[in-house]
């Protein structure tokens, strides 16, 4: 093997010791090999600071001997660390517990075994030093902590002994039983008294996870062969929400150390909860999110852990037992369903019902979906099929009460499975329209007719009841198939005219490139007035301004622009008087508008609504956010087709909650129809126009401008109910193309 080359690697190490040289090329030869580039850097960098501290040379060989190891194991972020806690250690008067501060960190960083752990010992040291430091008999500027040194040099032990919340619970009782007795702290940290080998004996309890590492690697490997890093992390410093386990590219985050229950040993919870989780990286496929609402993902979550754990129990009978033991027995009836949220409550039994074919249950419905679960296992299934269960189970049982903000959680958490993120996957906020992959298969008959993502579900709201149905639309997005552009390129040579005055109108509307900020102390380039004017003050004897740079920014139009037309069947009208019909006037009119946003640099989407029921909203993709006009769109537009109702309410959710994430400044939403919202299912007509008025309410909140281009002579009876005054009717629908262009302008400038 070839010697590396270390040219260059001693004149970064900002140190003078004599004794330096005999060891430097060997503590160098192995931070070589085990750092990256700038791991080295860092590592040169944290012994310069340690040689600095004036503590002699032993900080400074302890810390290259031992880090490259540790930054190996834990992360190179742990060089930095570990040197700023030295050189804060210096800095006040517990300057002599460095050395046993260095010599605990190789063994911390081998028994914690994660980065998140050994930030969290080294708090733990500092916190006890803060407290413990000059609070005796009153001195505050000239006491060391007592304890501090004898605590560092029994911490291998502690750590083999307990968990690191075990001992910081036992450093607490050490400082708060001899908050004004050194000695006795000393004696308590050294393990010479009756109360700390008692309090030390209090804390030992479970199962460390550092000491079954090895066994349940190779229990991972045995019996799944699968290969991961486990990452374990402490249950004891986050009071607020609880850690969970999980998985994903880095590891597998497990808890650091499990108590026996049930029956079950400590380390049989690590072999329930490692092979749940093996369970899920054999079998689980990632579906999207963004088309479920959260009890359906919560619901999806409960019956794809019971598939995989399904699927293993084939594979190994015995999980059963281990799983059934630890899984929370909900006892029916205990949640309230007049005031309070039972929707945790009754997937909680479902869950159970369906690990425990002997389970107590006497719910029908209940019942009816294990045996439905049961069924769809006796075949080849997928995560989809899981969730289709799941979304049907929540569909029959949802009940009003389930919006509730008081949530039943008694005998609801169960602690061995993990919090199921590698479930699931999101379409890319603001570009939806990618995430239908056109190009990945052919085209098939009637594809506009079947919808390339599950459907998405949104509220409704009932002004009779002054109350949201949650779930009720089921809302279908597809990409718009293709026709002719050139079909759009007529309509653009048709109105040569109305683009020429339209292009004067936009050159005055565009943007200044950059425009210059002046008064920055760094900058691009040297403002020469404020500099001059600086000198002069500098030579005067006045403090000059140091403000003497400038720079230019981008003097853009920040805003995002989400266009929805309305797709019904009345857009095949043709007016009175008129040789087009209403969609053909409607395509010349946006062809326009998104020439004209196209030319402004504007952020533009366009889509299609439509509905048959509250079942089938369809919502047709025309133009991306990260789309330009270009044949692919005219394209699409130039196939649009009317049909069916106009269920405005969930085409205005939807085409709020991408425009919500664009990070622009400013948001607006365009919607063009022809008629009031309606749909076959629905015989009051104004539970359809209260809804929409209560969508545009709800993107008010969400700081996105509404407005309304409604074809309808009769639009001022309801539309005003809706959009408040921000719409326009126009009479004369061939002047569409031009009004919407001038409309925009005017809303945008």
């Amino acid at each position: 093997m070839a010697t590396p080359d270390l040219t260059g690697y001693r004149d970064k190490l900002k140190c003078s010791f004599p004794e330096l040289d005999n060891v430097f090329t060997d503590c160098m030869e192995n931070a070589v090999a085990r750092l990256s580039q700038r791991g080295r850097d860092d590592y040169l960098a944290g012994a310069s600071l340690i040689c600095g501290i004036g503590r002699g040379f032993e900080p400074v060989l302890v810390y290259l001997e031992d880090m490259p190891e540790v930054a190996e194991k834990l992360g190179e972020g742990m060089l930095s660390l570990v040197s700023e806690t030295v050189w804060t250690l210096s800095r006040t008067p517990n300057g002599n517990a460095i050395p046993a501060f260095l010599d605990t960190i190789a063994e911390a960083a081998r028994r914690l075994g994660s980065q998140e752990l050994l930030c969290r010992y080294v708090d733990m040291m500092l916190d006890m030093m803060d407290r413990t430091t000059g609070s005796i008999h009153g001195f505050h500027t000239t006491l060391s902590s007592p304890g501090l040194p004898v605590l560092l040099n029994q911490m291998p032990y502690l750590l083999s002994q307990l968990s690191l919340d075990g001992v910081n619970h036992w450093i607490d009782y050490g400082i708060d039983a001899y908050p004004d007795h050194p000695q006795r702290q000393q004696d308590y940290f050294s393990l010479q008294t009756a109360d700390s080998r008692a309090i030390l004996q209090r804390q030992r309890h479970g199962t460390l996870f550092i000491d079954r590492e090895r066994s349940l690697n190779l229990y991972l490997t045995a019996m799944w062969s699968d290969k991961c890093r486990f990452i374990p992390y402490s249950l004891g410093f986050d009071d607020v929400r609880k850690p969970l386990p999980y998985f994903d590219d880095f590891g597998v985050r497990v808890p650091d150390v499990y108590d026996d229950r049930a029956g079950i040993a400590g380390l049989n919870r690590y072999r329930a909860l490692i092979a749940h989780m093996a369970a899920h990286r054999r079998w689980t496929t990632a579906i999207f999110a963004d088309n479920y609402s959260p009890a359906q993902r919560l619901a999806i979550e409960i019956i794809e852990d019971c598939r995989v754990e399904f699927l293993a129990m084939g594979d190994y009978p015995g999980l059963g037992h281990l799983w059934r033991a630890l899984h929370p027995k909900p006892i029916e009836g205990d949640c309230d369903a007049d005031s309070q949220s039972c929707i945790r409550h009754r997937l909680a039994m479902l869950s159970c019902a369906i690990l425990d074919q002997d389970h107590p249950y006497l719910d029908p419905d209940i019942c009816q979906f294990a045996e439905r679960f049961y069924a769809m296992m006796e075949h080849q299934t997928t995560s989809e099929d899981a969730a289709s269960l799941a979304v049907s189970y929540i569909a029959k049982t949802r009940i009003q009460s389930d919006q509730s903000a008081d949530v039943f959680f008694t005998h609801t958490e169960i602690d061995y499975r993990d919090d199921n993120r590698h479930l699931w996957k999101f379409i890319e906020l603001g570009d939806e329209e990618e995430s239908f992959d056109e190009a990945d298969s052919p085209p098939e008959e009637n594809e506009d007719e079947t919808p390339r993502l599950p459907p998405r579900h949104y509220p409704e709201w009932d002004y009779g009841i002054k109350a949201y149905r949650p779930d009720w639309v089921s809302l279908y997005e597809n990409l718009h198939p293709a026709g002719d552009g050139g079909k759009i390129d007529a309509l653009l040579d048709n109105n040569k005219v109305l683009a020429k005055r339209l292009k004067q109108i936009l050159d005055r509307l565009k943007p200044q490139y950059y425009v210059r900020q002046r008064y920055q102390e760094e900058g691009s380039e040297l403002d020469l007035d404020i500099a001059i004017r600086s000198l002069i003050d500098y030579r005067s004897g006045v403090t000059p301004d140091p403000r003497i740079n400038m720079s230019h920014r981008h003097d853009g139009r920040d805003i995002a622009v989400s266009l929805l037309l309305d797709l019904s069947q009345s857009l095949g009208q043709k007016p009175d008087g008129c040789d087009h019909t209403l969609l053909e006037i409607s395509q010349e009119a946006v062809a326009l508008l998104a020439w004209a946003i196209d030319r402004l640099g504007d952020s533009l989407a366009i889509a299609g609504f439509s509905s048959n029921t509250r079942h089938e909203v369809r919502f047709q993709h025309i133009m991306g956010y990260g789309e330009k006009w270009d044949e692919p769109v005219k394209a699409r537009l130039a196939a649009i087709e009317p049909g069916y109702s106009t269920r405005m309410g969930a085409a205005l959710r939807h085409a709020g909650h991408s425009l919500a994430a664009r990070p622009t400044d400013k948001k607006l939403l365009l919607v063009l129809t022809d008629g009031e919202p309606s749909d076959i299912d629905v015989a009051d007509n104004r539970l359809l126009i209260e809804d929409a008025r209560k969508a545009v309410q709800e993107l008010d909140r969400d700081g996105i401008y509404t407005y309304c281009i409604n074809l309808d002579a009769h639009a001022d009876d309801y539309v005003a109910n809706i959009f408040g005054g921000r719409f326009t009717v126009i009479d004369r629908v061939e002047r569409l193309p031009e009004k919407l262009a001038k409309l925009f302008m005017s809303l945008t400038k």
